[in-house]
C-alpha cells in the first residue's frame, strides 16, 4: 500500500479512527514557513525543531514524544498546499522525506531498543496540481477504498 492516500471527504476518515490526525490545511500553508508552523503545532514538535526540512526529516524518524503509534498526515486543499512556493525540487524535497519516513516506520521491529513502532500515513485531499507533482515525482498513492 502507498504511502499517499487520497482523501475524497472527512467520512473516509472512519477508516483511521484510532490514528492521531494531523491536519495541515493547504489554504493555511501555502509556504514552507507556515507549513512547519502547522505541522509543529499539530504533532507537537519539540521546542528544539528547527522549521527547516532536515528538522522535519529527523522529528518524523522520531516521533517518540506523541501516545500515539498511529499518526496520520492529513493535507486538506492539496492545490493550494506550498502554492507560494517556486522551488518544485525542494516540494519534491519535502515529499520525499514524507514517503521515506512513512515507509521506513513500516520496516521497524518492536524488538529494536528504545523505539516504539508507529505507522505513519499521509493523507491528502485530491488537487489537480499537487497530484501532478505526486505524479511528476513519481509517487505512488492509492484511494481510500
Amino acid at each position: 500500500m502507498a504511502n499517499f492516500r487520497v482523501v475524497q471527504s472527512d467520512s473516509d476518515l472512519k477508516r483511521y479512527a484510532d490514528f492521531r490526525i494531523a491536519r495541515i490545511d493547504g489554504q493555511k500553508a501555502q509556504t514552507f514557513k507556515a507549513f512547519y508552523e502547522l505541522i509543529a503545532r499539530e504533532l507537537k514538535f519539540p521546542d528544539y525543531f528547527e522549521f527547516n526540512l532536515e528538522s522535519l526529516d529527523e522529528l518524523l524518524n522520531d516521533l517518540d514524544w506523541l501516545e500515539n503509534d498511529k499518526i496520520a498526515l492529513y493535507i486538506t486543499h492539496s492545490d493550494a498546499f506550498l502554492s507560494q512556493e517556486k522551488s518544485e525540487t525542494k516540494k519534491a524535497e519535502l515529499l520525499t522525506i514524507l514517503d521515506v519516513a512513512a515507509e521506513d516506520w513500516k520496516w521497524v521491529d518492536e524488538e529494536e531498543e528504545g523505539i516504539t513502532p508507529r505507522e505513519l500515513v499521509i493523507l491528502f485531499q485530491p488537487g489537480d496540481a499537487f497530484m501532478a507533482l505526486l505524479d511528476k515525482e513519481e509517487f505512488a498513492y492509492d484511494p481510500i477504498v
